[in-house]
């Protein structure tokens, strides 16, 4: 894989990775990967085409760290302490909601990149999703060992719950909207995380799992 150069909070780099994330949200729900050229991503950049090249690799490369970018904040959570107790669970969701709200579209796209199979970057997502995965277990492993949840629990079942219960307020955040007759601002997630997170808790800390 192409290795960018290391440059720190450089705002042609970050152009372009928001260039790429709004042409993706904007083209790939309704086109083809192939129909979004690297000069069209450079023009919404307003950036010379050349630098695709020089910070990415090509296009397959700045859809990649466009990804990356955008599903870090939670990967991260997986190697810090927020998830070290499982009151944690309530605040991973919230940030969870918060990371996507801001581009409620970028879970469309990675469904249909998996899904569907098109798009940039399937086997990238693929592995960053593996990545969080063994995080989410050796996780759990810890919270076992330290008497806080059901010692039976099968880590993939815990992921399965928390990815539903994280990712379908915002896939279908127009059409919860449209019938709550509200917007799900952020005041609506904080409860929604509050409430998820304790019975997202009370399923990791039942005494009866099987």
């Amino acid at each position: 894989m192409f290795s960018p150069p290391e440059f720190a909070s450089d705002p042609v780099r970050e152009r372009l990775l928001k260039a790429a994330l709004d042409t993706a949200l904007d083209n790939f729900l309704s086109d083809e990967y192939h129909k979004v050229t690297t000069r069209l991503i450079a023009e919404k950049a307003d950036v010379n085409i050349s630098m695709i090249r020089y910070y990415f690799g090509n296009k397959e490369g700045l859809y990649e760290e466009m990804i990356r970018d955008t599903l870090n904040p939670l990967l991260k959570v997986l190697d810090g302490q927020l998830l070290d107790s499982v009151e944690g669970f309530q605040d991973f969701f919230y940030l969870y909601y918060q990371t996507m709200s801001k581009q409620p579209e970028f879970p469309k796209l990675i469904l249909k990149v998996l899904a569907l199979n098109q798009g940039p970057g399937r086997r990238f997502i693929q592995q960053l999703l593996e990545r969080g995965r063994t995080r989410g277990a050796k996780k759990l492993e810890d919270l076992k060992s330290a008497g806080q949840i059901t010692p039976s629990l099968d880590p993939d079942i815990v992921r399965m719950a928390f990815v539903s219960l994280a990712m379908m307020p915002i896939l279908l955040k127009d059409i919860f909207e449209e019938q709550l007759g509200r917007p799900m601002d952020p005041a609506f997630f904080e409860k929604l995380a509050a409430f998820n997170g304790s019975l997202f808790t009370a399923g990791l800390t039942r005494t009866t799992a099987e």
